[in-house]
């Protein structure tokens, strides 16, 4: 958020900021309360989240050293979006809406750069959440490759088939018998060249196979982190609409009082 201050104007905010320790298990703020102040982890854990019983809590962001929360209320009055949790024993950096003030007034020229930093914040959260996350992040992968990655790919596949072992063994059984029948064999026991293209082909399967397992590696975590923000837009649209149906029910409740009294 401030990475575009200059650092004189970095050394007069940092001396603003005041410490605030938590322990283990505290909760920082809760979601709908109201706050001015942003928060930057100086030492420990913190755990972003939409509050609930049991599984429906709903884990947003670990937010570890050096890292920055709360922002929002710095520019607004309306109450908390989120809940924040020390998750460690933590040591948070406090930055109040009345010292920032205080602080652009005396620095007009830093408004500039705080704002083009949160702007570049939104943009990147809007892209985020208007990005279809349920796709096919394999498929573009692969269709991403070169022709060596596909090289690879084959000869990692073809050596785990049996057609692999049965035409290395009849390889092996035409070699062995043409030399024997041959009066003049151009390989003879102990077959020495045999051996060497042997050695060529194990050293050169070596390195494909492990290029193909980095490969499925690189799937497999792209798959999980797709798995992830499905789950996650899946919880937060499920938590906002039972807190929708919550607001409904206890609407339609005061209706219905009101019916029954009139």
């Amino acid at each position: 958020m401030f990475e575009g201050l200059a650092d004189d104007d970095l050394l007069l905010l940092a001396a603003s900021v005041t410490p605030k320790p938590f322990t283990a298990g505290q909760m920082i703020f809760n979601q709908g309360d109201s706050g001015s102040e942003m928060y930057i982890v100086a030492r420990g854990h913190v755990n972003i989240h939409l509050p609930g019983d049991g599984s429906r809590r709903v884990s947003l962001k670990d937010i570890s050293r050096g890292e920055y929360f709360g922002e929002l209320a710095l520019f607004d009055d309306k109450p908390r979006s989120a809940s924040a949790l020390a998750t460690t024993d933590a040591v948070l950096l406090e930055l109040s809406r009345g010292t920032l003030s205080t602080y652009l007034e005396r620095r007009p020229h830093a408004a500039m750069a705080i704002l083009r930093t949160m702007a570049e914040r939104l943009r990147e959260t809007n892209a985020m959440l208007s990005e279809r996350a349920a796709k096919n992040v394999v498929k573009e992968i692969e269709e991403n490759l070169d022709w060596r990655d596909r090289l690879a790919d084959r000869v990692a596949e073809l050596n785990g088939s049996w057609a692999f072992i049965v035409g290395l063994l009849s390889l092996t059984v035409g070699w062995t018998i043409t030399n024997v029948v041959l009066e003049n064999p151009f390989d003879g026991f102990p077959y020495v060249f045999f051996n060497l293209l042997l050695a060529i082909l194990v050293a050169l399967q070596g390195p494909l196979i492990v290029m193909s397992q980095n490969r499925q590696t690189m799937k497999d975590r792209a798959q999980a982190e797709t798995d992830f923000k499905v789950n996650l837009k899946n919880e937060v649209n499920i938590e906002s609409i039972l807190r929708e149906l919550g607001e409904f029910r206890a609407e339609a409740n005061r209706r219905l009082e009101e019916l029954e009294k009139g």
